[in-house]
């Protein structure tokens, strides 16, 4: 079966430890700095036709750390980042609430706190994207769990991977996770054209 081209495809970024510098609850602009291999890893997935979409939990909304307009100003910051680099973002998906561990017993936990898979799920819906066509990198196994939970086929980018990670594939940078996802997605297209011509 032919795949609707109408459809499109995105890699999901987790922020904090994934696309840039893990600095607890920061929204400074000037602390603001790209992993290892970030900006490689962007361009190849962005000339490979996938929008590149940032999910993330930012409970430091919820813990009064800073507002959302602070954030705001930090999501911007980080767009001229990239923007600057040749890179564009598609979409910029936060949960701003607390985890449910640290919830009232009135309290109902969200649905888009990372590892649930809502930011993922509101994202497909607002940009009509194929889940089952779309990747998650993420440095944590929340962000991969989220992942999985949406459909996606998941990447860990982790210096020291556990080898327990319930991951489809494990990379040392976005570089190195980007090249799996291009190779992938080509075997796919290959596998789908084969299929496609022996139905002819």
């Amino acid at each position: 079966m032919a795949v609707n081209a109408t459809i499109g495809r995105a890699v999901f970024l987790d922020k904090d430890g994934t696309l840039i510098e893990d600095v607890p609850y920061n929204v400074d602009p000037v602390r603001l700095r790209l992993m290892p291999g970030a900006i490689e890893g962007l361009r190849a997935l962005q000339a490979a036709g996938f929008r590149l979409i940032v999910v993330t939990n930012q409970s430091g909304v919820a813990r009064r750390y800073f507002t959302e307009p602070e954030l705001a100003v930090a999501h911007a910051a980080l767009d001229e980042l990239l923007l600057a680099a040749g890179v564009t973002l598609d979409g910029f998906y936060y949960c701003p609430h607390l985890p449910a561990p640290e919830l009232f017993a009135w309290e109902n936990p969200c649905a888009c706190r990372k590892p649930s898979p809502g930011l993922l799920e509101a994202a497909a819906a607002d940009r009509n994207l194929g889940l089952t066509r779309s990747w998650l990198i993420g440095d944590i196994a929340d962000d991969i769990e989220a992942g999985r939970r949406a459909g996606c086929r998941t990447v860990l980018v982790a210096g020291c991977p556990d080898d327990d990670t319930t991951a489809h594939f494990v990379a040392r940078n976005l570089a190195e996770a980007a090249a799996i996802i291009i190779r992938e997605s080509r075997s796919d297209m290959a596998a789908t054209t084969v299929k496609i011509g022996d139905c002819a």
